[in-house]
């Protein structure tokens, strides 16, 4: 019996993400920092994910909550971007 492919969402059901470019954070750190500020359920309506070593995607609606998080934790939130492309050639430059 063959499986079905899943299909892919389509872009109006897709959650609409948001990169963020940390100056030289820990993934641990960032994940505590995110804990202890908005709980788990902040932590769950943001999932952030990590895309190479300091640019974190998250969800849009949540952004200033992520913000705001890691900013009292003295995490240093240098740039945010809509596309992955920008926030990685900001990544070059610095």
């Amino acid at each position: 019996m063959k499986q079905k492919k899943e299909k892919a969402l389509k872009p109006s059901l897709r959650e609409n993400k948001r990169y963020l470019l940390l100056e030289k954070s820990n993934k641990k750190e960032v994940e505590k920092a995110i804990l202890d500020y908005i709980g788990i359920l902040g932590y769950a309506k943001a999932s952030p994910q990590f895309i190479g070593n300091n640019i974190l995607a998250i969800n849009r609606k949540e952004t200033d909550k992520i913000r705001a998080s890691l900013n009292l934790a003295g995490i240093l939130v240098k740039r945010v971007s809509g596309s992955l492309k920008k926030i990685k050639r900001w990544y070059v430059k610095i």
